[in-house]
């Protein structure tokens, strides 16, 4: 990068050029990043080799407090500009959307040859690919450790800690919001929209939860990972989803006495099934499912808005990376890393790296692998009316598809007289079985609600 006639000087003095970043967004994520290299600055300055100090910064409101004294950093109210800036080394996206404003900003700064740092996992989920070939073109690194589980380094795990394993799966707890919710009700047996409410007053959820409740948030991580992990392309479409708006206290009570937790699960991993095309074809398989956890697993154990990631590769064993994922300060913190290993990287006579581990042109284009030949053990829950009969019916579409009932509770529910929670568990069968079942009892009036299918997690 050119210099200026200060840092020639500062060349001579035998110090380092510094490192010039542009913020856009100035949330708590983009205040804690001010915050951050204002606390540290000296001991950041060692690592990574020169100084990182902040240009330019964009946000909506100029006037607005933010705690942070923004007089000596440049402003511009068009985040887009940030990347035009000629003192601007990094830009550091921090606005979100996956569309709009952030991705000119990240097209801009990657095909004008600036580094990106981003914390949008709905940009990298939907246009990674493309980002990543900008800055292969260019020779700018594109960073995002921050966008997946806040503050726990699971993607630099991925790219450098197991790069000389095949990873076999990769599965585990990627929003604090839902694991907030679900820990909540197993410790308080309050039920799914009282957790929710709290936790939106305690600023855990957003107003419209949707995006994290319905498990679109941890899909978008999900797809990230599996790309890292098996040096495929990014499916984000392909991701199986679903979320935890119809868990009920009962089916929290009923995992508890089984020896299982609830949790949302997102899970990736390579799957040889005969659905994919053939003998020898490997296809991906990538799933966001509300799962029963059983006690002894590690991720039993992860509580309120932590996340917890395990990886297994084929010499590395099982690793869990497991931390605060979300928050002004852990998301802070990978943000800076990020900007620390670009710092680095500069220092050290090169640039540019591989997003992905690998050129984008290596990524494998992978069909995505149903799940319907997947064996494995399900809790399922009915709700129906409470009369004559209707367990005859339920169990008898479970013998016709060839499911065979390992426990069968039912019970009344107190709210709603006249309606009957059913709930079973399953040995362990072919998925496809499952939903065979499902289908001869649908449109059924005994059913007063859909069933609830969540599998069991192995060990």
């Amino acid at each position: 990068m050119a210099q200026s006639s200060t840092s020639a000087e500062l060349a001579q003095a035998g110090v380092a050029q510094p490192l010039r970043i542009a913020l856009a967004g100035l949330g708590t994520v983009g205040v804690g990043v001010i915050r951050l290299l204002e606390a540290n600055g000296a001991l950041i300055a060692r690592r990574a080799g020169r100084p990182i100090v902040v240009s330019a910064v964009s946000a909506r409101d100029r006037s607005r407090d933010r705690g942070v004294d923004l007089s000596a950093y440049g402003w511009e109210a068009d985040m887009t500009a940030l990347a035009a800036r000629a003192d601007v080394d990094v830009v550091v996206e921090l606005v979100g959307g996956a569309d709009g404003p952030a991705l000119k900003l990240a097209r801009d700064a990657l095909g004008g040859g600036k580094a990106l740092v981003t914390a949008n996992k709905a940009m990298i989920a939907h246009h990674g690919l493309e980002l990543a070939t900008l800055a292969e073109a260019s020779g700018a690194p594109l960073r995002f450790e921050a966008a997946v589980a806040g503050g726990v380094p699971v993607i630099k795990g991925l790219r450098e800690g197991v790069a000389a394993n095949a990873v076999d799966r990769v599965y585990g707890i990627l929003n604090g919001t839902c694991n907030f919710i679900l820990s909540t009700m197993e410790d308080t047996g309050r039920d799914f929209a009282d957790v929710l409410a709290e936790a939106q007053a305690r600023g855990y959820a957003e107003a419209d939860p949707a995006f994290d409740i319905e498990g679109t948030d941890t899909a978008h991580k999900l797809s990230i990972l599996s790309a890292l992990a098996f040096g495929t392309r990014i499916d984000f479409a392909s991701v199986e989803t679903s979320g935890i708006s119809r868990i009920l206290a009962a089916d929290i009570a009923q995992a508890d006495a089984l020896g299982y937790v609830i949790r949302l699960i997102g899970m990736a991993e390579l799957d040889m099934g005969p659905d994919v095309g053939g003998a020898g074809r490997r296809g991906l398989f990538q799933r966001v499912q509300a799962h029963l956890v059983p006690f002894d697993h590690p991720l039993a154990h992860v509580d309120g808005a932590t996340n917890a990631m395990v990886v297994e590769g084929n010499f590395s064993g099982r690793l869990l990376f497991q931390g605060a994922g979300a928050g002004d300060g852990p998301t802070a913190s990978a943000v800076v890393a990020d900007i620390i290993d670009i710092a680095r990287g500069i220092e050290a006579g090169f640039e540019a790296d591989m997003p992905f581990s690998v050129p984008v042109a290596s990524l494998e284009a992978m069909a995505p692998a149903a799940s319907g030949h997947r064996h494995s053990r399900a809790y399922i829950r009915f709700i129906v009316a409470d009369r004559p009969g209707v367990l005859a019916e339920i169990t008898a579409a479970m013998r016709d598809a060839g499911v065979s009932i390992e426990s069968l509770i039912q019970k009344g529910r107190a709210d709603n007289e006249g309606e009957v929670l059913v709930a079973m568990v399953t040995h362990e069968a072919p998925e496809a079985a499952v939903s065979k079942a499902l289908g001869l009892l649908d449109g059924s009036p005994s059913l007063v609600a859909p069933p609830l299918v969540m599998h069991l997690l192995g060990n």
